[in-house]
């Protein structure tokens, strides 16, 4: 005897598949967008390799080096969401997150390669914020550092993300949320040391750009966990 498949239940199946479609198309978007940002780091050279600019200084290497990590994590965090989510809003900001840093993450490497360095340091983080500046000085009270770190501010552990892996619902709405604006508040210290301190415009007008957006995102994830009752987290 076949069996009957039960209204409620064939709608439901019907909207888990259409789900599952849609973020797959989303995925492939967002690999597109590291494709493109590659592209643009190696095929557009300029203004890096003209004759007015300096060539890269230690700060333009490493935040290129620990953005790309940093940023990394935030894509992971996205990806979860966006294949778990059923809240359209925050499925939307995960999209722009994941497509937007991607993106960015490919114009970086990109930027290591055209200079023959690597891609990750194996010295630690942020070490480059010591170094001083050398065309470019402003006055600044931006946060230094007295030599190499064993992980970034804002950075989620193993353990919350093992936990935003396994929450469903608003409970995965909402700890998304909150991982993603300390990740956003931790890494403006490296941005904006950037923004200033780099030597090549490339760089500093790429680390202007990432303050802009992610102090607008940090912006709206505060009001979106604030229509839901919840609270940031503290600041690491």
């Amino acid at each position: 005897m076949a069996t009957e498949i039960e209204p409620d239940s064939a709608e439901s199946g019907l909207g888990a598949k259409v789900r599952r479609q849609s973020t797959a198309l989303l995925i492939l978007g967002a690999i597109g967008a590291i494709l493109i940002g590659v592209a643009i780091g190696t095929l557009i050279r300029l203004p890096l390799n003209t004759s007015s600019e300096p060539d890269p200084g230690a700060v333009d290497i490493g935040f290129t080096q620990d953005m790309s990590a940093h940023h990394a994590q935030a894509v992971e965090m996205a990806g979860v969401v966006l294949v778990r989510s059923t809240d359209t809003d925050v499925r939307r900001l995960a999209y722009d997150i994941m497509t937007t840093q991607q993106n960015q993450v490919g114009r970086m490497q990109g930027w290591l390669q055209l200079w023959g360095k690597p891609a990750q340091s194996v010295d630690g983080y942020m070490g480059w914020m010591n170094e001083q500046p050398s065309g470019h000085g402003h006055s600044s009270a931006t946060q230094t550092m007295s030599g190499p770190m064993s992980t970034m501010p804002g950075m989620a552990t193993p353990a919350d993300l093992a936990a935003l892996r396994q929450a469903t619902g608003p409970p995965l709405d909402t700890l998304f949320l909150q991982l993603m604006l300390r990740h956003h508040q931790g890494g403006l210290t490296m941005i904006q040391y950037a923004a200033q301190h780099a030597e090549t415009t490339a760089v500093r007008t790429l680390a202007d750009t990432m303050d802009k957006t992610q102090r607008g995102e940090a912006q709206l994830i505060t009001t979106m966990l604030t229509a839901r009752n919840a609270t940031p987290l503290a600041t690491s």
